[in-house]
C-alpha cells in the first residue's frame, strides 16, 4: 500500500517536472523560441494530437509548418551541401521562419501571400504548427489572428514530435521558395 502510493506520488511528480506551466503573453515570443509554450493562445483554437488528425482527415483545413530553416552558408565553390530533409504531416504548406517575434518586411509579406494561396477567405481554416515546445507556431496562428485578420485558425502545438509518436503518416516536405533572404 505504501510503495503504491510513493509509486503514484513519483509518477505526479514526474508529469509535474516534465511540462511546465506557462503564462500566455500579451505579445509574440522574441527569443527562446524552443521552450515550454503556454497551453492556450487568445482566439486561436488549440487542438491535441486527436483532434489535428481529425482535421487532416477531413481535407478541408490549410496545414502550416513554420518550422525555421538555416540559411545556406557561404560555402568553397565545388562545396556540397545538402539541407537536412524535413518531413512534416502530408499535404502541409512548409513556410520557414514565419514564426519569429518580429518579421522582416520581406518575410511578413511572403507569409501574407502564402498564406493567402492555401487560405484566400479568412473564413478559411488553418492550423500551424511546428515541433513540441516551439513558440514558431505560437506566434504564427498568433499573427494570423491577431494581424492578418484570419479568423479559423488552430495551433497544434505538439507538431511533429507529437504527430510521429502516434505514427501518423509523414512525407518529405521541402519550403516555399522566397525570393530574397529569409530574414526574420
Amino acid at each position: 500500500m505504501i510503495a503504491r502510493a510513493a509509486l503514484a506520488a513519483l509518477v505526479t511528480c514526474a508529469a509535474t517536472l516534465g511540462h511546465a506551466e506557462v503564462d500566455e503573453p500579451v505579445d509574440y515570443k522574441m527569443d527562446h523560441y524552443r521552450s515550454p509554450v503556454p497551453e492556450t493562445l487568445q482566439g486561436v483554437t488549440v487542438v491535441d494530437d486527436d483532434a489535428a488528425y481529425a482535421l487532416w482527415q477531413t481535407g478541408r483545413v490549410a496545414f502550416v509548418d513554420v518550422m525555421p530553416q538555416a540559411p545556406k552558408p557561404k560555402l568553397p565553390e565545388g562545396t556540397i551541401f545538402r539541407q537536412k530533409p524535413r518531413y512534416g504531416i502530408p499535404g502541409s504548406l512548409w513556410l520557414p521562419n514565419v514564426g519569429y517575434g518580429r518579421l522582416a518586411d520581406v518575410t511578413d509579406a511572403y507569409f501574407r501571400d502564402n498564406l493567402q494561396v492555401v487560405a484566400a477567405d479568412k473564413d478559411s481554416p488553418v492550423l500551424f504548427f511546428c515541433l513540441r515546445d516551439c513558440w514558431m507556431s505560437w506566434n504564427a496562428a498568433k499573427r494570423a489572428h491577431d494581424e492578418y485578420g484570419y479568423e479559423r485558425v488552430f495551433w497544434y502545438p505538439e507538431g511533429t514530435d507529437g504527430w510521429v509518436f502516434y505514427d501518423y503518416p509523414t512525407e518529405k516536405i521541402v519550403p516555399v521558395e522566397q525570393d530574397d533572404a529569409t530574414a526574420p
